[in-house]
């Protein structure tokens, strides 16, 4: 079990993180989402060992290994986890002696490394870049190549940051593909921050929202980071600018906030309703996913993009399809603020 215990990391004494507990158990796969500045890298660079928690305590098997009185991390412990940046950087050679170069280092026999190194490629299909070097790779190959890299030493964690920001769609299918594989074979846990709500819900177990530095009590869909006005127009409801609509909040914060609207609280329907909802949006359906049995995420750009949950029962007798027309509906008191 590797985790965050009471952590609060600042950067020139502000605070980025602040959180009571994060887990990431032994062959679990877990997805952090969350808006730019959230902390999702924060967090994996804590997680990795490579920055000391400014409070609170990094534990590993339940033994305390960075932050309070803890002394540096000794290699063998900060090789039981991996971290690939979403920028990773490559050494010189060739894609075949970066995915060497962790096996012998770590005294793996010659024979050992050739099969790890042509096992890893194939799963990531680099096998015909084995020879390259980094300049002759693109942005998306270079991520691949890093995240075999940190396969080939096999980790008991391994913690990724955007590693499918410069892929294309069949090359992040193959990406995860491979990290299914390698969780199937042996109890590795992958601990992901992504952008790609769709991909961390089809591959994660468990799908984490971050905003602020905090961890968020709602799920991670339809977060917006906002400024809240001082005074509304009557008593704590608010009209609040995201993107090109306004939606209506009921708080009384003001200041820097995040909005967060549960997909379950959205009404769907073809047609505006009669209701007492202070938030209407007509728009476009963009896609529709079935993540969960008998469950169906729609999601639709009305300004901003929005997704909302219902029964897939629901979804046939509203007749949604890509492109078709759809309305969103949910209520001001609905919408979370933090």
């Amino acid at each position: 079990m590797l985790e965050l215990v009471a952590v609060r990391h600042r950067y020139d004494g502000r605070v980025v993180l602040d959180i009571e507990r994060f887990a990431v158990a032994p062959g679990a796969g877990v997805a952090i989402v969350g808006p730019n500045g959230s902390g999702k890298s924060t967090l994996l660079r804590l997680l990795a060992l490579l920055e000391r928690p400014s409070e609170g305590e990094v534990r590993l098997g339940g033994v305390v290994v960075a932050g309070g009185k803890a002394a540096r991390a000794g290699a063998g412990v900060r090789r039981r986890i991996t971290l690939v940046e979403q920028r990773p950087v490559l050494l010189r050679g060739t894609v075949r002696e970066n995915l060497e170069f962790g096996l012998q280092v770590r005294g793996v026999r010659r024979i050992e490394v050739n099969r790890r190194v042509e096992s890893t490629a194939a799963q990531l299909g680099i096998s015909p870049l084995l020879q390259r070097r980094r300049h002759e790779l693109s942005d998306g190959e270079v991520q691949r190549v890093a995240v075999a890299r940190a396969l080939a030493v096999e980790p008991d964690v391994l913690l990724l940051d955007e590693p499918a920001s410069s892929a294309d769609r069949a090359a992040a299918q193959t990406l995860y593909r491979a990290l299914a594989e390698e969780r199937a074979r042996r109890p590795l846990a992958v601990c992901l921050a992504s952008h790609q709500l769709e991909d961390a819900y089809r591959w994660a177990d468990d799908v984490r929202a971050l905003a602020e530095g905090r961890l968020s009590p709602v799920t991670p869909e339809n977060l917006f980071r906002v400024e809240l006005p001082a005074s509304g127009s009557g008593g704590d409801l608010k009209h609040v600018c995201v993107g090109p609509i306004e939606i209506a909040a009921t708080t009384d914060k003001t200041g820097p906030a995040i909005l967060a609207v549960p997909p379950t609280d959205i009404f769907v329907s073809r047609e505006p309703l009669a209701s007492s909802a202070r938030n209407v949006f007509v728009g476009r359906v963009t896609r529709l996913a079935h993540q969960r049995p008998g469950a169906v995420h729609v999601t639709a750009d009305v300004g901003v993009e929005l997704v909302a949950v219902v029964t897939e029962e629901a979804a046939r007798d509203l007749g949604l399809t890509p492109g078709g027309p759809v309305v969103f509906s949910f209520k001001a008191s609905a919408v979370r603020v933090f």
